[in-house]
């Protein structure tokens, strides 16, 4: 069979081959040696989706630097193209040579929503690699994966060989340059993983085993390797500033979700919400310098001929000099005719001047994320907003000219009761009624969004229960029967049964792994699409495996039960996720550590630049 003639066939009868054929710009080919690493970056959903994600711009950029690796990539083939390649038994293959995956000498999965595992099992299945670890051999790529859905290893333990636990920028170098080391001395496979296994970040899910008590909960973790550590600490890059960023991204040839520059101004976030994951996982707060950003903006433009600009962190205006970065920004973009973006505003009178000033007239809308209806909730789940914040923003944005507001708020948050549903109500009656007397009755539109609590590992409310289907759609049904009469409110809610699935693999064990072969098996596959969703198909994996997805959903755990991802250290103390808990029970708030250090323990492994400096 001759690979190449048949792709070429293959791609004129696919919708977008672009997504398959590579040699974007800015895109990277080499020259292939013999010690060369090879690496492919997979991204477990489709092109367009998975060149959105700056990460893998990131580490493409610091990987294909290095003389001996050679950074690959591959994603999801769309349904039409892998139903091509099953029928002419292509292996699935590379963008940048066209190599079959299955020949890489490390293939690497980012790991960012739970609901893409099945879609991990789909590319090693097109790639011809065994799903299972037991079944592979030295033969076959070393399966890593790292990102946030990491933090909680063990739903994917049976299936990915190396987890990278944290920051990829430095881990990744220095676990390539010990597989050559270990190649030029002739190391098996097993040597090397023992080799690598004190390395910071580094989990090898096969020197651990998990022992299960009768009442199905972990009683002790097994060293299967002595020299394995008990913990494996995050790896934490210490300072964004010597930190590569790329200047020359990859431009694809089609449109992608984010077809845009983007440039991450800091990494991390002060704030303590309870809920969010990420709040934890990626402290300390680390900005890059002002000059750093402007200067990796120009080159970037420059570079690319991008037509929009936006800053990435998980709250834009907490960079401790936005409101200089922001004018500089403006005008740099205005000089080039570029439109800027900013995300994840803090919505004071600044931000609005800024809104004002790169929106102008457009006015495309703005949103808010109040989270909860009430500030009794607002305060179990620590996010330090009031309803006065929350009207003089909305005042100041109708009196501006905005016709379109979005509130984002959660369904099953602990401790949430209907009083805390009509919060939501009043919120969204109150903001109609304020356009009423500043606006009249001219076209206005409030979109109150809803999504589901799903408790995360490493947050204050890991060991909270998850509600039951059947609470999250009394609660659905009673806002939607609320907001009804309300004219000029769109309600839209998440999917109750995609939240449920959410939560068994954000807190589950090796078991569920089982749950997700199976699934993948019967036909499960891009399940975070509501169009491929098979909740039949997970519900009959559930059943034929055996395993209780209540167990891992709407079950409350208790502080001494040991819990899966326990042997992961991300920095952030046991002790003060308890303390954040019992304070979140009492209705207390935590300060943001830019006032003062909380204690979360972060300082132990390193500087917290940012603490203290609002205080």
């Amino acid at each position: 069979m001759n690979f190449n003639t048949n792709l070429d066939n293959i791609l004129k009868r696919v919708e977008k081959p672009a997504r398959y054929i590579g040699g974007e710009l800015n895109s990277v080919n080499k020259e292939i040696t013999e010690d060369m690493t090879r690496f492919c970056f997979a991204f477990p959903d489709t092109y367009e989706i998975g060149m959105s994600y700056l990460g893998i711009q990131i580490l493409y950029n610091i990987l294909n630097k290095e003389r001996d690796i050679f950074c690959e990539r591959v994603f999801c083939p769309g349904l039409d193209m892998e139903e091509l390649l099953r029928q002419e038994e292509i292996p699935l293959f590379t963008l940048e040579t066209k190599t079959p995956i299955n020949t890489m000498d490390f293939l690497g999965f980012t790991l960012q929503y739970e609901l893409s595992f099945t879609n991990i099992l789909n590319i090693l299945d097109l790639g011809g690699i065994p799903l299972l670890r037991e079944d592979r051999n030295e033969t076959h790529p070393i399966i890593i994966a790292g990102g946030p859905c990491a933090y909680n290893p063990e739903p994917l333990a049976d299936i990915i060989d190396i987890f990278l636990i944290g920051d990829g920028e430095e881990i990744l170098i220095q676990l390539f340059n010990e597989y050559q080391i270990s190649n030029k001395a002739g190391e098996s496979r097993e040597e090397f993983y023992k080799r690598i296994v004190k390395l910071q970040g580094v989990y090898i899910p096969k020197f651990y085993e998990p022992v299960y008590a009768e009442n199905g909960q972990i009683c002790r973790v097994d060293k299967l390797y002595e020299e394995a550590p008990d913990k494996i600490l995050r790896c934490i890059v210490p300072d964004l500033n010597a930190a590569p960023f790329p200047v020359k991204p990859i431009v694809p040839f089609i449109e992608t979700v984010h077809d845009r520059s983007v440039v991450e101004t800091f990494r991390g976030c002060t704030r303590g919400c309870r809920f969010c994951q990420a709040g934890i996982i990626y402290r300390p707060i680390r900005e890059r310098r002002m000059a750093l950003i402007e200067e990796i903006v120009e080159e970037q433009l420059e570079n690319t001929g991008h037509e929009e600009l936006s800053l990435l962190s998980l709250s834009t205006s907490d960079y401790s000099k936005f409101e200089e970065l922001a004018t500089n920004l403006m005008h740099m973009c205005k000089g080039r005719n570029v439109s800027l973006s900013l995300p994840s505003l803090r919505l004071d009178s600044f931000s609005f001047k800024v809104l004002e000033e790169i929106q102008g007239y457009k006015k495309s809308g703005l949103t808010f994320a109040p989270e909860a209806g009430s500030q009794r909730l607002r305060d179990v789940i620590n996010k330090c907003i009031t309803e006065e914040n929350i009207y003089n923003s909305v005042e100041q944005a109708l009196e501006l000219g905005w016709k379109n507001i979005k509130l984002y708020f959660m369904n099953g948050l602990p401790t949430e009761t209907f009083d805390d549903l009509d919060g939501i109500y009043e919120i969204a009656s109150n903001i109609v009624e304020m356009n009423r007397r500043i606006n009249g009755k001219g076209r206005f539109n409030v979109t109150i969004s809803v999504s589901n609590f799903v408790p995360k590992a490493h947050t204050p409310f890991q060991w909270m229960a998850q509600d039951s289907p059947e609470q999250f759609s009394e609660k659905h049904h009673y806002l939607k029967d609320k907001l009804r009469p309300v004219k000029g409110v769109t309600f839209n809610y998440h999917g109750t049964k995609t939240s449920v699935l959410e939560a068994v693999f954000a807190r589950g064990d090796r078991r569920v792994s089982k749950v997700l072969v199976r699934a993948f098996e019967l036909g499960c596959k891009f399940d975070g699409w509501t169009e491929h969703f098979k909740y039949d198909a997970w519900m009959k994996a559930f059943e034929e495996t055996g395993i209780d997805k209540c167990f891992y959903t709407t079950r409350e755990r208790s502080y001494d039960e040991i819990l899966p991802w326990d042997m992961i250290d991300c920095g952030v103390t046991k002790e003060f996720l308890m303390k954040e808990n019992e304070r979140a029970k009492k209705e207390e708030t935590t300060q943001d550590c830019r006032k003062g250090c909380v204690g979360c323990g972060m300082n132990k492994n390193v500087k917290c630049e940012m603490e203290g400096i609002n205080g």
